[in-house]
């Protein structure tokens, strides 16, 4: 399983050669930290995680055997170390799948701040998948938002043979070993799983494929969306969206269903007033779909970091806005946190 590279490098880590051992793993930091993205819903933690699961494997290396690979080595701790984290912490998700569509004439419910939201990924973080369209698709559609809501239902055991089986392609005997099941317990699982996941994902219609912003089409849509929240103007921001376009903004748990809601929302919060010029939008990526860093105004006319808004396209039209009103995250993004008038 193992080739001569890496058999010079375990015996040089093994011997006490960090660098040898940092050889070893920052090849798949990138994938693992993926993974811990996906079962947990947050970059934070995730990146946590991977760190982990690099100080448990530098502890651990003289356990390895080769039976199996190194990458699968290193996955195997990487699970084990996010379903220990999972039993500290509450499961993520986002508002559309906790609570009633909000009444727009009604006051924003404040803040949730506890760890319960799912996070946006930044696409500079993903690892390549530049070997073939397939498995671009599988990587891109794996990392939605509207994926991950779902994978987020499913038992911690469910949610990872459902991963390692659909989306990374392991064969069911090495995703036992991986979680210490037998063959029929982890086809059992992916069963349910699966079953689940149809009734919570591609039955509800979540997975219309979202163009993506390098194609004409979109990248007009994209462009005219920046330009009516830079102007303020409500009447083209409801042109754009879809009927039944949805809105939300985590940390609260306010979501709005429907291009009438989110317009009687945003006329008397977003564009109240005297709007023009309140917002500056950065384009940049997060879970494989178009998003930007949303900038406010302030009085001095400097624009500081608000959120990072995830946009979702169905062919000429908005279908849905998320808003993460977490202005730390930009630094995720490689977006300042500040732009000039």
């Amino acid at each position: 399983m193992l080739d001569s590279v890496e058999t010079t490098r375990i015996a040089a880590a093994r011997a006490g050669d960090q660098h040898e051992f940092s050889g070893l793993t920052e090849p798949y930091r990138r994938e693992l930290q993926v993974h811990c993205y996906r079962i947990l819903g947050s970059l934070q933690d995730a990146e946590d995680l991977v760190q982990e699961t690099m100080l448990r494997a530098w502890r651990r290396l003289d356990t390895f055997e080769g039976r199996a690979s190194f990458r699968a080595w290193l996955y195997k701790i990487a699970t084990h170390a996010c379903f220990d984290a999972l039993d500290k912490r509450p499961r993520r998700t986002l508002p559309a799948a906790t609570a009633p569509a909000a009444d727009p004439r009604q006051p924003v419910t404040p803040p949730v701040n506890e760890p319960i939201w799912l996070e946006p990924f930044p696409d500079e973080m993903l690892p390549d998948a530049s070997q073939s369209p397939e498995a671009r698709y599988a990587l891109h559609e794996s990392i939605r938002l509207a994926f991950l809501t779902a994978l987020q239902i499913l038992p911690a055991r469910q949610r990872v043979v459902l991963l390692m089986r659909d989306v990374l392609a392991w064969r069911a005997n090495e995703v036992a070993e991986m979680l210490e099941l037998t063959v029929p317990a982890v086809n059992s699982a992916l069963h349910r799983a699966r079953t689940t996941l149809a009734n919570e994902y591609h039955a509800g219609g979540m997975t219309e494929r979202s163009p993506t912003p390098a194609d004409e089409t979109a990248r007009a849509l994209l462009e005219r969306y920046v330009q009516v929240w830079e102007t303020a103007d409500m009447p083209g921001l409801l042109a754009l969206l879809k009927e039944d376009a949805a809105l939300s903004m985590p940390p609260s748990p306010s979501w709005y269903a429907g291009r009438s809601a989110i317009g009687a929302f945003a006329s008397t919060t977003i564009f109240a007033g005297e709007a023009r010029g309140r917002w500056r939008l950065l384009p940049t990526q997060a879970n494989a779909q178009p998003a930007f860093g949303l900038y406010q105004r302030d009085e001095a006319g400097a624009y500081h970091a608000h959120s990072i808004q995830v946009v979702s396209l169905a062919g000429v039209q908005v279908t849905g806005i998320i808003t993460f009103a977490k202005p730390e995250l930009f630094a995720r993004f490689n977006l300042p946190a500040e732009l000039r008038a």
